[in-house]
């Protein structure tokens, strides 16, 4: 499947090393204003090459919106977007032309459909995930309205784990990091795993505040079970956990409860969602990424004939895939909250008669 969602529903196109790559928003309401700095700038945010840290292919990701707007705003019609790829290097992958890079989706790829694009994963790259940032983008668009807001950081990179979230500080640190105390060493160990021919994972967690009581479309389309859809979808995600997560399972009852005051929820380990609904308090979802596959170590693996073989990377990739991932993270959690805005109008009888009447 190459689409998402239901009422607000994105499609994506393109591949790594093919001419473009792009997404067509269908479902945005009339009249929503498209700050075109905005999509940009969240762009810019996800697109390789501004450090060290990250991959040195160097794209602008220059976003061109094609329909769907007329003078400064959403029309109701699908809104369509283009981001063409303008740095591949496809001779670098030559090399494995016919060859399957450990932990990486070229092997599933190949068995699946039988076509072997070697040129950087195909359609399996995280190059990909710029379109969803583009779509996602116009989802805060929609949300900013309602004055809800997606925040996120990385909360820990290689088992070095964040005790700070400064959603303040993430913003205006070149690995996104919430801890500005544990970030040095944070950024010591992409360095040294890069400088080893490596990669390292990461941690990616993200907040949402100001979702209001009641998005959820229970048994089947939980806000959570959307959620962890959503972000397993994202490249190089293993494990998705909602509050405390895993840590839950250890709790008593009497610990894991959140007590209600008429003011509010005590504490918050539920991470704002009850029985698939969110119960209006700030929802929280930690997102585990595993190590970047495409590694420059010497490797064993097989040829798309089976035979065995050693052999070594060559290109660019990101030594921690979970830095740029947080911001997909943060789109694909605004498109699934936007979605759910849209379902719960028809939730009940007052809101479709404060609609017609």
């Amino acid at each position: 499947m190459n689409s998402f969602g239901q009422k607000l529903r994105f499609s994506t196109f393109g591949e790594s090393h093919g001419k473009a790559i792009g997404c067509i928003v269908d479902g945005v309401p009339a009249g929503l204003f498209i700050d075109e700095v905005f999509i940009q700038s969240e762009l810019d945010r996800r697109k390789p090459g501004k450090s060290e840290f990250e991959t040195a292919r160097k794209e602008e990701d220059i976003v061109e919106i094609l329909s769907g707007i007329f003078e400064g705003q959403s029309t109701g019609t699908p809104i369509a977007m283009i981001i063409y790829n303008t740095n591949q290097k496809s001779k670098d992958y030559s090399n494995i032309k016919d060859i399957f890079r450990p932990g990486h989706a070229d092997f599933t790829y190949f068995h699946k459909y039988g076509i072997r694009d070697y040129r950087g994963g195909g359609r399996s790259s995280a190059r990909e995930t710029a379109a969803r940032v583009a779509a996602g983008a116009i989802a805060k668009l929609m949300l900013k309205t309602l004055n809800i807001e997606i925040l996120s950081g990385i909360s820990e990179v290689h088992g070095i784990k964040s005790e700070k979230f400064d959603y303040s500080h993430a913003k205006s640190s070149i690995i996104y990091a919430l801890d500005a105390e544990k970030e040095k060493a944070q950024k010591e160990a992409i360095l040294t795993a890069k400088n080893s021919h490596d990669s390292v994972g990461g941690v990616s967690r993200v907040l949402i505040k100001g979702a209001p009581v009641g998005l959820g479309q229970p048994l089947y389309y939980k806000l959570d079970g959307v959620l962890a859809d959503a972000m397993m979808g994202i490249n190089a995600v293993k494990a998705v956990e909602i509050g405390d997560g895993i840590l839950s399972a250890s709790s008593f009852g009497s610990e894991n409860n959140d007590e209600i005051r008429k003011d509010g929820f005590v504490t918050n380990h539920s991470g704002g969602i009850l029985g698939g609904i969110s119960n209006g308090d700030d929802i929280i979802i930690n997102v585990y990424f595993k190590p970047t596959p495409s590694i420059f170590k010497e490797q064993k693996t097989v040829t798309c004939s089976n035979e065995e073989v050693d052999f070594s990377l060559k290109g660019r990739h990101d030594p921690c895939v979970a830095i740029r991932g947080s911001v997909v993270c943060e789109a694909m959690t605004a498109l699934v909250i936007a979605d759910m805005l849209l379902l719960n109008m028809g939730s009940n009888m007052h809101g479709v008669s404060k609609y017609y009447n």
